[in-house]
């Protein structure tokens, strides 16, 4: 018998079988809902405790247990949030308030990636600046606020520079980092088979310091809003850290509680994106292949 006949009977017996191809594909099926299922379920399990809070939050409001005027109920809150919407007032205070961050952490991610870089591949400029840059690391950046209002004024250069600094030292330290716990072995290898210079840092250097450096990258995120938040609150004549001083000074508690909630919305959206990028980057490296 011909294979060309042979394989269309198969075909049909195995589709026949308990254990032929549609129940192949059954089988398939069924996996892929399961796994569709539990990435679905952690995910939802996630908003179980906010969801509890707010909840909570809301019964102790209502039930006057938590007096109105220390802190408002979630329903006035979301008041605030809808009539400061549309009156673009707040529109407006959250594009400053990221522009302003979007802006440092470009800045001083821009400068730490290129220091880390040159102190992690070249000895000299090891010598040259990590010391230096080390020491610097230990003073607090908030500390320089009195100093850098003398300099700048309470102009948007002043947040921006505040911001750049703070994001400067995470992704400095964790790209000089990254490019010195390579494995010398790998090196070695590489060099073996011919890599050098430009090819050598595409192939070797960059991938194996990626983790490292969106480690600081992330880390560098949350500082960037730390310290925005404080540079707003206290020079500052817009953006959302003003917008909560300046409520303050009102007794407008519930837009208060608004500007915290806002930050804490930023910071975790620009969380999970730097996470989903982080899995694409990273997409090749076992440990991030299996999550």
């Amino acid at each position: 018998m011909s294979a060309r006949r042979f394989w269309p009977r198969r075909r049909r017996a195995m589709s026949r079988s308990p254990f032929g191809i549609d129940a192949l594909r059954r089988w398939r099926a069924a996996a892929q809902l399961t796994s569709r299922q539990s990435r679905v379920f952690p995910s939802l399990l996630t908003w179980l405790v906010p969801l509890l809070l707010v909840l909570a939050w809301e019964a102790l409001s209502a039930s006057g247990i938590v007096p109105q005027r220390k802190l408002p109920s979630p329903h006035s809150v979301v008041v605030a949030f809808w009539q400061m919407t549309r009156s673009g007032e707040l529109p407006r205070d959250v594009f400053i308030s990221t522009l302003r961050a979007a802006m440092g952490f470009a800045i001083g991610g821009g400068l730490g990636f290129a220091f880390g870089l040159a102190a992690g591949i070249s000895r000299l400029a090891e010598n040259l600046f990590d010391g230096t840059l080390q020491m610097l690391r230990m003073v607090p950046h908030l500390a320089l606020i009195p100093l850098i209002i003398v300099w700048f004024g309470i102009g948007e250069s002043a947040k921006v520079f505040l911001v750049a600094v703070g994001v400067f030292f995470p992704i400095y330290y964790n790209t000089y980092h990254g490019i010195r716990t390579i494995d010398a072995g790998l090196l070695e290898m590489a060099r073996i088979q011919g890599l050098n210079g430009i090819q050598l840092f595409h192939e070797v250097i960059f991938p194996g310091a990626l983790p490292s450096i969106l480690v600081g990258v992330r880390y560098g995120l949350g500082i960037m809003w730390l310290t925005l938040i404080v540079a707003e609150t206290i020079a500052g004549n817009s953006g959302i850290g003003f917008m909560t001083m300046n409520a303050r000074e009102f007794m407008q508690t519930n837009v208060v509680l608004l500007g915290i909630l806002l930050y804490a919305a930023l910071g975790k959206l620009i969380d999970m994106a730097a996470r989903r990028a982080e899995q694409g980057a990273l997409a090749w490296h076992p440990s991030f292949a299996r999550a």
